[in-house]
């Protein structure tokens, strides 16, 4: 946590990189197993680093609407935490509640693909405690690298407030400070804003990000 803020780095394919996210202050390591991401990373490659992760960290897979096989495989392999993102017009109740019965309510992270002025389904707030609201992609889920609707994050936050929300969608070292002021987010997940290429993070990035959240944060 950074002076109130907590922070996930998400699109890790590394140890040093996670183990510099580590020590830039992330409170969450984000390693995505979606194999139509640039940022993939097997499952057994994940497996097979977990053990030298930093410790202390959590651990979040990143899913798009996984099989119940795929989500069984990844809570077998020791995650804190499950996004998935998914599209709720194609995906029905039964579907997400299925996700929050296998993996529990406190460790499902819903991040449901909505157009833009869409907010999160209401009959989607029992199934999880966490809402992570990413930028719309038409033709895909997540990894944008724009930045959405924070007002409309500021909206659904102060809603429901009994929720954790989660920012995320093109955040970076250049727009955290704006993007804090406007959404009142108390949880950001930055992955494109902090990399030198897909799926390897520019150190010096995240060192930055790390300082423009503490210096918004102390003005504040």
């Amino acid at each position: 946590m950074i002076d109130g803020i907590r922070l996930k780095i998400c699109g890790l394919t590394t140890l040093v990189d996670a183990e510099f996210a580590d020590k830039a202050g992330a409170d969450a390591l984000g390693f995505i197993l979606h194999p139509k991401s640039p940022r993939y990373i097997p499952l057994l490659q994940y497996t097979a680093m977990s053990s030298r992760l930093p410790e202390g960290r959590k651990r979040v897979a990143v899913m798009v609407e996984p099989s119940s096989a795929e989500l069984a495989g990844a809570l077998e392999a020791g995650f804190d935490f499950f996004q998935i993102h998914f599209d709720p017009a194609t995906v029905g109740m039964a579907v997400v509640a299925a996700w929050s019965h296998t993996v529990g309510l406190e460790r499902l992270w819903l991040a449901p693909k909505l157009p833009p002025g869409t907010d999160v389904p209401l009959e989607l707030l029992p199934l999880a405690k966490t809402i992570l609201v990413d930028t719309f992609k038409a033709d895909g889920f997540g990894g944008t690298g724009k930045a959405g609707d924070w007002a409309g994050f500021a909206r659904q936050q102060a809603a429901h407030p009994e929720k954790t929300w989660i920012l995320a969608g093109g955040l970076s070292p250049e727009n955290i400070t704006a993007s804090l002021t406007e959404s009142g987010a108390k949880f950001v997940d930055v992955n494109s804003g902090v990399e030198a290429a897909p799926g390897v993070k520019d150190h010096a990035k995240v060192r930055q990000l790390a300082v423009a959240i503490h210096r918004a944060q102390t003005k504040a």
